[in-house]
């Protein structure tokens, strides 16, 4: 953790705190407006500083994070949780989120498992549907 930066880039500040693994990962994130920068959509180029604020959608959950401080580099998970500051909110009740998850797991099952092209088996069949209409 460099103490004489003063401002670093959002792609590689998100790697270095080690919410992203790589920072394609994190430049894929800002470009897909995942990440908010001072409540504005942020572009992984931007310069961060000491006390901006982010929000970052992540893993079907916001996280607000203050920046307390500023590195370029990866570092072990103990140092890089000193870079920022968590505000932890619970948006949902446990009931909610209960159901959210249960939701999901009924959309998994009914969705169609279609792998590649249909079998000679399926083509047969779906050329009997065309010839009925």
């Amino acid at each position: 953790m460099k103490e004489d930066l003063n401002e670093v880039r959002l792609d590689r500040w998100l790697m270095a705190a080690r919410f992203y693994k790589t920072r394609s990962q994190a430049a894929k994130a800002c470009e897909g407006r995942k990440v908010k920068l001072n409540g504005l959509t942020a572009k992984p180029h931007k310069t961060l500083r000491i006390g901006d604020e982010l929000t970052i959608h992540h893993n079907d959950r916001y996280r607000q994070i203050k920046v307390l401080a500023l590195a370029e580099r990866g570092l072990p998970p103990a140092v890089a949780r000193e870079l920022y500051h968590e505000e932890i909110k619970n948006i949902l009740s446990d009931e909610e989120r209960e159901l959210m998850l249960q939701m999901k797991k009924l959309e998994k099952k009914s969705a169609p498992k279609f792998k590649g092209r249909p079998t000679k088996k399926d083509r047969r069949k779906i050329d009997s549907l065309r010839n009925q209409f």
